[in-house]
C-alpha cells in the first residue's frame, strides 16, 4: 500500500530560552498522523529560515548546523526504506522508533506451527463443525507441505513472508510432478493450504496473497452409475465370505437411498420410522451438511434392513 510521507524541520518559538534561542524540531507526518521529535539543537529566532528550514547565511556556524540537519533527514528516510523492505507496518511511531533504535524485536512466525495449530483447532470441532474426513485432509495436506519444503528448499519449515507466488507455484508442480496428483487433488490441496494463507493474512502476519496471480480451476467429473441390470446382479451374487456378503449389502443400501458411506455407517434402526403414508422412511442428518434428510425405503432397501437381526448399517 502507498502512504503519504512528509518531513520538515521547524523552530518551536513557543519553547524559547532565556538565552533568547528556540529548538527545532522534526516534524514527520504518515498518511495524516504527525509526530514530532527533537533534534536537539536550539537556535536564535532571527537566523532561522522558514521557507529554507535551515539556519541562514554561508557561515561556518551555518554549514554545520545545516550539514546536521541534513544528516538527520538523511537518517530518516533510509529507517522509512528499511521498513518498506521489512514489509512492517509504516506509522509514525514505527519510524520513530526506527530511527531511535526502540522499536520491538518482530516475532518470525514460521508456517508449520501455524499449520498444526489450524489442525490441532479442526481436531477439536470433529463431530460438531467438521468431520472425521476433513482433519484428515487438512494433516495430510500438511504432510505434503512439509515434504515439499524439505523437496524444493532443502528445510522442514520457512517464514510466512517468504511464501509468495514463486512458492505457490513450485507447490503445485511438486503436487503434479512428485506426488504425480490428478487436476483435482492438486488443486484440493492447493485450496487447504490456501486457508492457511487466508489465516496468516487476517491474523496481519501476511500483507500480500501470494494466491492472487495463481489460478487454478477443478476438472469436471463425469460420475459413472450402475444400471438397474447391474445393481440386480450384484445383489444375486452369492459369495463365500459372510463378510464380503455384508460389505455387498451395505454397498447396496447406499446405492437404493443415496446415502454416502459416512451416513450409512452412522444410520441407526431408531431414524427408521414410518411416515403418514404409512411407508417405511430414514429420518437423518447429513455427516458432511449436517442438514436434514427425509428418504423413502425402498423396497429393495428395506429387505436388505430386515434381512439382519442386528442392524449392521
Amino acid at each position: 500500500m502507498i502512504r503519504t510521507f512528509c518531513l520538515n524541520f521547524a523552530l518551536k518559538k513557543s519553547k524559547i530560552l532565556a538565552n533568547g534561542t528556540a529548538p527545532v524540531y522534526l516534524r514527520f507526518t504518515i498518511d495524516g498522523s504527525r509526530l514530532e521529535v527533537t533534534t536537539r539543537r536550539y537556535i536564535s529566532p532571527a537566523l532561522w529560515s522558514n521557507k529554507a528550514q535551515k539556519m541562514k547565511g554561508t557561515h561556518e556556524d551555518a554549514r554545520i548546523f545545516n550539514h546536521y540537519l541534513k544528516t538527520l533527514e538523511q537518517q530518516v528516510y533510509e529507517a522509512h526504506r528499511q521498513l518498506i523492505e521489512s514489509k512492517l507496518p509504516i506509522t509514525v511511531q514505527s519510524l520513530k522508533d526506527r530511527l531511535f533504535g526502540e522499536e520491538k524485536p518482530v516475532e518470525t512466525k514460521f508456517l508449520v506451527p501455524i499449520f498444526k495449530e489450524h489442525n490441532r483447532r479442526i481436531a477439536a470441532l470433529v463431530g460438531k463443525e467438521y468431520a472425521a474426513g476433513t482433519l484428515e485432509r487438512y494433516k495430510t495436506s500438511l504432510k505434503h507441505t512439509i515434504d515439499f519444503m524439505k523437496w524444493h528448499y532443502k528445510t522442514s519449515d520457512i517464514d510466512i513472508k517468504k511464501i509468495d507466488h514463486e512458492f505457490i507455484s513450485a507447490y503445485e508442480f511438486y503436487l503434479r510432478t512428485e506426488k504425480n496428483c490428478c487436476n483435482n487433488t492438486a488443486v484440493k490441496y492447493l485450496k487447504n493450504f490456501k486457508k492457511i494463507i487466508r489465516l496468516c493474512i487476517s491474523n496481519g502476519w501476511l500483507d500480500k496473497d501470494p494466491y492472487t496471480a495463481h489460478k487454478f480451476r477443478l476438472n469436471e467429473v463425469v460420475t459413472a452409475y450402475l444400471t438397474d441390470q447391474e445393481l440386480e446382479l450384484i445383489a444375486k451374487k452369492q459369495f463365500a465370505s459372510e463378510r464380503i456378503a455384508q460389505v455387498r449389502d451395505v454397498f447396496l443400501f447406499s446405492c437404493y437411498t443415496g446415502l454416502a458411506y459416512a451416513d450409512v455407517k452412522k444410520l441407526s434402526r431408531s431414524e427408521i420410522t414410518t411416515g403418514i403414508d404409512g411407508l417405511q422412511w430414514i429420518m437423518t442428518s447429513r455427516q458432511k451438511t449436517d442438514t436434514a434428510s427425509r428418504i423413502p425405503l425402498l423396497k429393495q432397501a428395506l429387505a436388505i434392513v430386515e434381512r439382519y437381526d442386528v442392524c449392521i448399517l
